[in-house]
């Protein structure tokens, strides 16, 4: 086994530092593949850049940057698709020790107008959209005062990247960062709400490249296909070179398996990471076409709970060796927690409780996790009493290295999300769960979205999980509303393709046998509301988390009308 030498040092954790030695270790090795076109006979062309090419290329871009007056300290407003040449500024943006905003751009005019005026950038690098945004939203990007346009460069005022790329071989001098100098802005999905900056320092992502290489054995010279676009940034850091998909991020469930395949298999990809959206429509595909994946040695899943069958279709398509993960986390600490499907497969038999949840594995190496108890206002201080036993069900909290202390600009949001334990931070994941007596999490749903009737507290992974053994159930949704001064619970049905009940007579069957199926639970017993939904909203990024408050909305209306 290769042993992978991790840069130590208390001098400078200028996240970027690790380019140009990779660079020096590696500087023939690809660091990001993407296709550009196809050939005559339909397979795709690759366009690479080495570690050495990637290195020269972002220090071209800093001095550039640096010059025009995008430096130390400056908030940079990014937007720019994924591939290359994002990943060349992003590190060049690293290197000059400014702050990237990496924003997704498909969040929604209103919430994209309201994150980007909380960051007050300084600078924006993006495409021509971005600046047509730019003219159209003008208060929200009032204090940006540098402008580069990736493309050509209309109306506007500014300059394009390519009249900054700087022709200076001369290495740039890395800008020195200590562990909590900031790093970079990043957003959560937004699926409780508006989405919030999370602020990272440079402690941080040096913590998380770390713990995923001990966490998943990732050594330099893999070969990862990043259906997360900032994943990229990472394999950067591991020496793994990043083969980028042909894939919409906004819209990662509407993927063509087809071109996964391709690129898995072209490249000898070795690892991936992405949204169970993807990877359903890939299994399912590489099931139907008798396809296996030989080269992957691991498969990395998250944004929403994977379903069972996702680990179970994958044991017939991966090598022997090979095997499914879940990362538990979130964009304010990740990864917290961690398991393999076939472990998963397992504990899950044992168990033979289908009320019992999804497991998500131990608490990370270097993350301390603790469960307390339901509390929606916010808790100053810690208290070691707050802690629960195992299997008591309440909210997760996580301290660790790969904890974020912040939200931009969001005070009472910081407040509500954070615990203070003197200099260390406490951050509570909004999600509810337990631990049982192997100190595995098992993952209940989040806070937000449980139901609290009169006499009984509803969550959502445990009551959907019930309902989607149905074989014409593609997935539910726990909801809960106001009715006449009292919480009513319901279940919302997104019905497989082509299973929508089309008479009342196919509704009220469906429905039976749904109810049938929440008779057999005390926790379920009570949901007698069943409706029908053709396409439940989901977040843009994972395309898996449930907008459940967008449905507890049609449903209230559904029940009135």
């Amino acid at each position: 086994m290769i042993v992978v030498t991790r840069l130590k040092t208390t001098e400078n954790l200028n996240i970027s530092r690790y380019l140009p030695e990779m660079a020096r270790r590696y500087p023939n090795q690809p660091a990001v593949v993407t296709g550009v076109g196809y050939d005559a006979q339909g397979k795709v062309i690759y366009e690479q850049r080495t570690f050495a090419e990637l290195d020269c290329e972002s220090d071209a871009y800093a001095w550039g940057l640096t010059a025009y007056g995008i430096d130390r300290g400056k908030r940079v407003l990014l937007m720019v698709r994924p591939g290359l040449p994002l990943i060349a500024l992003t590190f060049a943006l690293f290197k000059a020790g400014c702050i990237p905003i990496l924003i997704d751009p498909a969040m929604g005019k209103r919430n994209l107008s309201t994150c980007i005026e909380e960051c007050h950038p300084d600078a924006l690098i993006g495409v021509e959209r971005a600046h047509i945004a730019r003219l159209i939203f003008r208060n929200a990007f009032r204090s940006v005062q540098k402008l580069v346009t990736v493309g050509k460069r209309w109306a506007w005022s500014g300059v394009t990247l390519d009249e900054l790329q700087a022709e200076v071989q001369t290495p740039f001098p890395i800008e020195e960062m200590h562990t909590e100098d900031e790093a970079a802005i990043l957003f959560t999905t937004g699926s409780t709400g508006i989405p919030k900056g999370v602020l990272y320092e440079h402690g941080m992502f040096n913590a998380q490249c770390d713990l995923l290489c001990e966490l998943y054995g990732i050594e330099p010279g893999e070969v990862d296909m990043p259906a997360f676009p900032l994943f990229a940034l990472f394999n950067v850091a591991m020496g793994v070179t990043s083969a980028i998909p042909d894939l919409d991020p906004t819209r990662p469930a509407s993927c063509d398996p087809a071109k996964i395949v391709e690129i898995i298999n072209d490249q000898r990809v070795t690892m991936t990471f992405g949204s169970p959206a993807i990877w359903n429509k890939v299994s399912q595909y590489c099931l139907d076409h008798a396809i296996r994946l030989p080269t992957l040695r691991r498969i990395l899943m998250a944004g929403a709970p994977v379903p069972l069958h996702l680990h179970e279709r994958f044991q017939s398509i991966l090598n022997p060796f090979a095997d499914t993960y879940t990362p538990y986390g979130a964009t304010e600490s990740l990864p917290i927690a961690s398991i393999g499907g076939q472990e998963i497969l397992e504990v899950t038999a044992a168990r033979n409780d289908i009320t019992a949840g999804t497991c998500v594995g131990r608490p990370a190496p270097d993350v301390t996790m603790r469960i307390i108890p339901i509390i929606d206002d916010e808790i100053t201080e810690w208290d070691d009493n707050l802690a629960l036993p195992p299997y008591h069900i309440g909210e997760i909290v996580v301290k660790g290295p790969v904890v974020t202390k912040q939200y931009v600009n969001r005070p009472q949001s910081t407040r509500l999300a954070k615990i203070h334990e003197g200099a260390t931070v406490w951050h509570r994941m909004g999600d509810l769960g337990y631990l049982d007596v192997a100190d595995r999490l098992w993952f209940y749903g989040r806070k937000s979205h449980r139901v609290e009737l009169r006499d009984q507290c509803l969550y959502t992974e445990p009551c959907e999980m019930i309902f989607n053994q149905h074989a014409d159930v593609y997935r539910s949704a726990l909801v809960g509303f106001q009715q006449n001064g009292e919480m009513v619970a319901a279940m919302v049905i997104e019905p497989e393709a082509g299973r929508m009940p089309n008479n009342e007579a196919a509704r009220m069957r469906f429905v039976e046998e749904l109810r049938t199926l929440g008779a057999r639970h005390t926790m379920t017993s009570g949901i007698t509301l069943i409706l029908f939904h053709p396409s439940f909203p989901v977040d843009i990024r994972h395309n898996a988390k449930i907008f459940r408050e967008q449905l507890a909305v049609w449903a209230q209306k559904q029940v009135s009308n």
